[in-house]
């Protein structure tokens, strides 16, 4: 027996959304696991290579992660010699983490291959359409954010 809802499943935006991003994220996973790298380790890398020096809280927080989850995160790349941590210059109780050499070396090599990615799907739309797909999605974004605080 089928149970009737107020709006099929097919019809729901937000699960479309949902959709897109695994499909997405599989594609990354596929393009990063001989790297020995997740998504979201290529998303750290990925902001500690823009903002060098950067605490945890605040590449958690551009990672979209918890802070918990962010200080596991940066502990295993700093075992593998990626990421190096130190204390805050201005705030002694904070650290603060940059990339090493080879961090940078391995971004690189997985940005290349993110890149060529989201190229593919750049390329599925002409620039009119990317445009006015950026504008929609910052429109969902908007009209869902206020409920979510």
């Amino acid at each position: 027996m089928r149970t009737t809802t107020r709006l099929p499943v097919d019809q729901r935006l937000g699960n479309l959304v949902k959709r897109a991003e695994q499909v997405v994220v599989a594609g990354k996973t596929a393009v990063l696991r001989d790297l020995d790298l997740t998504v979201p380790q290529y998303s750290a890398l990925l902001v500690l290579g823009e903002h060098p020096g950067i605490s945890g809280a605040n590449l958690a927080r551009r990672c979209m992660v918890t802070p918990q989850t962010m200080a596991t995160m940066l502990a295993n790349l700093e075992t593998r010699g990626l990421v190096e941590r130190r204390r805050s210059e201005d705030h002694g109780q904070v650290l603060v983490s940059r990339l090493t050499r080879s961090g940078q070396a391995l971004l690189r090599k997985a940005d290349e291959r993110a890149v060529e990615l989201e190229r593919r799907i750049a390329d599925a739309f002409t620039d009119t359409e990317r445009d006015d797909l950026r504008r929609y999605v910052e429109r969902l974004i908007a009209a869902v954010e206020p409920s979510a605080r």
